[in-house]
C-alpha cells in the first residue's frame, strides 16, 4: 500500500492507495471515505477471524473493541484520519517490533500483528493508560498524534513526559519513575510521571498531552440542561 499524509501537521488525514487484492487493517470509526472496490469486514482480531481475548488486550490498552479491514477488489483507496487534531506518521516495519502509546494506532497492513505490552501500575498515578500496543512484523502502520509529532534519536538516554510518547522502537529499555523527587511534588508540579529511555533508538512525541488537555477543558464545559 502507499500512504500520502494530507494537510499535517494541524488537521492530518491520511489516504491510502491499495492495489487489488491488497487489505488495510484500520482502529473502528477511522474511514474518512472510500473509493469503489473496496469491500469492509469487521472483526475483533485480524481478518476472516476474531479473538476476543486479543480484543479485550486492545480496549485496556485504549483502543476500540473491533477492528475495520478494508480489502481491495481493484486499485482503489480509502482516507482516514485522527479522533484529536494533529498530525500522522507513517513507518515501515521490517520484522522489527514498535512500541505505540493508548490511541495512537491507525492503520496497518494486514501483515503486522497486534499486540499488548504492560508498562506498570505507576502509570494509573500519571494519569496515562497502563498498556501500551506492540505492533510487529514487516508491513506499513499508520500513527495519529495529538498536535505536531517529531522523532527524539537516542544514543544513552533520554526522559520524555509520559503522555507525550506516540511510540518508540522496542530496542530502547525503558523505566518509569516520579518527574520529581517526591510523587506528591511530581504531580502538584503537573509533570506526574516520566519515561526514561535508555540505549540506541527513536522516540517519537506529540506536541500536545491529550490528558493534560482534557484537564484544562473539562471545567470550562458548561453541564448539559434536562
Amino acid at each position: 500500500m502507499e500512504v500520502q499524509i494530507e494537510h499535517s501537521p494541524g488537521n492530518a488525514a491520511a489516504k491510502i492507495k491499495m492495489k487489488a487484492g491488497e487489505s488495510v487493517t484500520a482502529e473502528a470509526g477511522a474511514m474518512i471515505a472510500m473509493g469503489p472496490g473496496i469491500t469492509i469486514e469487521t472483526t475483533t482480531y485480524k481478518k476472516g477471524g476474531g479473538s476476543v481475548f486479543k480484543a479485550l488486550k486492545r480496549m485496556l490498552a485504549g483502543e476500540s473493541f473491533f477492528l475495520n479491514h478494508f480489502s481491495a477488489s481493484q486499485d482503489s483507496e480509502i482516507w482516514v484520519g485522527p479522533v484529536l487534531a494533529g498530525d500522522l506518521m507513517t513507518h515501515q516495519l521490517n520484522n522489527e517490533t514498535l512500541v505505540v502509546q493508548s490511541g495512537s494506532f491507525m492503520a496497518a497492513e494486514s501483515s503486522v500483528e497486534m499486540d499488548m505490552g504492560w508498562q506498570g501500575f505507576k502509570s494509573m498515578f500519571s494519569g496515562e493508560s497502563m498498556f501500551w500496543l506492540k505492533m510487529s512484523g514487516s508491513g506499513k502502520i499508520v500513527l495519529s498524534s495529538f498536535g505536531a509529532i517529531y522523532p527524539l534519536q537516542v544514543d544513552g538516554a533520554v526522559i520524555v513526559d509520559t503522555g507525550h510518547i506516540v511510540a518508540f522502537d522496542e530496542t530502547l529499555n525503558f523505566t518509569i519513575r516520579k518527574a520529581s523527587k517526591s510523587l506528591i511534588g511530581s504531580i502538584l508540579g503537573g509533570e506526574g510521571l516520566v519515561t526514561r529511555f535508555e540505549g540506541k533508538g527513536t522516540v517519537w512525541c506529540q506536541s500536545h498531552n491529550a490528558t493534560s488537555f482534557g484537564q484544562a477543558l473539562g471545567p470550562l464545559l458548561r453541564p448539559r440542561s434536562a
